[in-house]
């Protein structure tokens, strides 16, 4: 998928730690979701989702699917 991230505003986490190991979240103009690593600073590589796959991530995450065991 093309990713245009140009004017994203970009997120991260309230719970984001100092030492900058974090992940950033921007939503799209496209309806896309680009995920990205908040050391990168724009320069590295981007992840992007559909607005349903970030909607299923985002289900599995609140209904612990993801947790270690």
């Amino acid at each position: 998928m093309e990713v245009d991230t140009t004017g994203a505003v970009w997120r991260k986490s309230s719970y984001s730690g100092p030492d900058g190991n974090c992940v950033e979240v921007a939503f799209l103009v496209d309806g896309n979701v680009a995920v990205q690593d908040s050391k990168a600073g724009g320069r590295g590589p981007v992840l992007a989702f559909a607005q349903s796959e970030w909607n299923t991530f985002l289900s599995g995450l609140s209904g612990a699917e993801f947790r270690r065991s």
